[in-house]
């Protein structure tokens, strides 16, 4: 009966998500690493990304309202990608796209490799954005786990990234960093940097009260 009653669970969900409009990106660059991501965002801000197209065990993040609207803007004004976006100059292979845009029974689909189009080209590089994010995450994850001395640099990618603001849903680095600072089997420095970091991203996601003045 459990199991019966789990199963229909899960259909509900399947079923809800379903109407809720969704964002897809892929890019296929074979020689470049990774040679291939796909991005599926939808519109409550829930994705997933994978590098592999017959991966089903995708890494799973959650964006801002924000960041979901600024992507969900940028597809209206390509027209949910109801037309060609490809450039008519002659210019370097730069990656196979495709974007998609699925709301119940619509579906708009369009691939290019260059566009002209300043609309595209946001929407790409926040597609972008959210793969540099997600492939710092498996760098930190695989340093904190097999190579201790190089965590250290792993979260100085991280530091840079957020500078430079390329990084999407900080607070998925908040386990992974917070367990870095609390395990004395790493170096200080990169234990107290993790920890610096870890604070940053907290007051992003909730702003932290500004020190008395002195």
């Amino acid at each position: 009966m459990k199991g019966r009653l789990a199963l229909l669970f899960c259909a509900a969900l399947a079923a809800q998500s379903a109407d809720v409009p969704r964002l897809y990106f892929s890019k296929s660059f074979p020689g470049s690493s990774p040679a291939y991501v796909a991005i599926n965002v939808d519109k409550t801000g829930a994705g997933d990304y994978r590098e592999d197209e017959k991966d089903d065990n995708p890494v799973r993040f959650q964006l801002n309202r924000q960041e979901v609207a600024a992507l969900f803007d940028l597809a209206a004004k390509l027209g949910d990608f109801d037309h060609p976006l490809e450039s008519s100059v002659k210019v370097a292979f730069m990656g196979a796209k495709t974007f998609r845009y699925v709301d119940g029974g619509k579906k708009n689909e369009v691939k290019f490799n260059f566009s002209e189009d300043p609309s595209a080209q946001a929407l790409a590089d926040d597609f972008e954005r959210i793969s540099e994010s997600e492939q710092l995450l498996t760098t930190l994850e695989v340093s904190a786990k097999y190579d201790h001395l190089g965590v250290m640099k792993s979260v100085l990618l991280l530091q840079s990234a957020y500078d430079r603001k390329r990084l999407v849903d900080p607070a998925q680095f908040l386990p992974l960093l917070d367990r870095i600072a609390k395990n004395e089997t790493y170096m200080h420095q990169a234990r107290m940097r993790a920890a610096s970091l870890a604070g940053q991203f907290r007051c992003e996601a909730t702003p932290c009260a500004a020190e008395p003045a002195k």
